[in-house]
C-alpha cells in the first residue's frame, strides 16, 4: 500500500503523519479515514477548493487533473504547480509526500 507522508501543519496536523491506504484512494479519503480533518465542504464532490493541498514528492505518479479540477483548482488560494485537489487525486503505487496549506478559501472554517 502506498504511504502518504503529511508535512506538519500547525492547525490541523502539527506533527505530520505518515498514513497508509489502498491505491485508489484519494488524499482527503484517507486523509479523514487517518484522522487527518482536511477541509472538505463539498463532500470530495469537486466543486469548491477547501481541500485543496501541495503534493511535494510524487506528483507524476497521480493521474493528471481533470478539466473540472483545473477549473476549481484555479480559484484556489496560494495556487502552485504541485496543487491538486486532494479529493480528486487518487494514490497510485508510488509514496507521495504532502504540504497543508495554512489557508483555504474557506474563511468560515466550521473547526473555527
Amino acid at each position: 500500500m502506498p504511504k502518504i507522508t503529511f508535512l506538519p501543519n500547525e492547525d490541523i496536523c502539527p506533527d505530520g503523519a505518515v498514513i497508509e491506504a489502498p491505491k485508489g484512494t484519494s488524499i482527503c479519503r484517507a486523509a479523514l479515514d487517518n484522522g487527518i480533518p482536511l477541509e472538505h465542504a463539498c463532500e470530495l464532490s469537486c466543486a469548491c477548493t477547501t481541500c485543496h493541498v501541495y503534493v511535494v514528492e510524487g506528483l507524476r505518479s497521480l493521474d493528471g487533473a481533470t478539466e473540472d479540477e483545473d477549473d476549481y483548482l484555479d480559484k484556489a488560494w496560494s495556487l502552485q504547480p504541485n496543487s491538486r485537489l486532494s479529493c480528486q487525486a487518487l494514490l497510485s503505487d508510488d509514496d507521495i509526500t504532502v504540504e497543508i496549506p495554512k489557508y483555504t478559501i474557506n474563511h468560515a472554517s466550521e473547526r473555527h
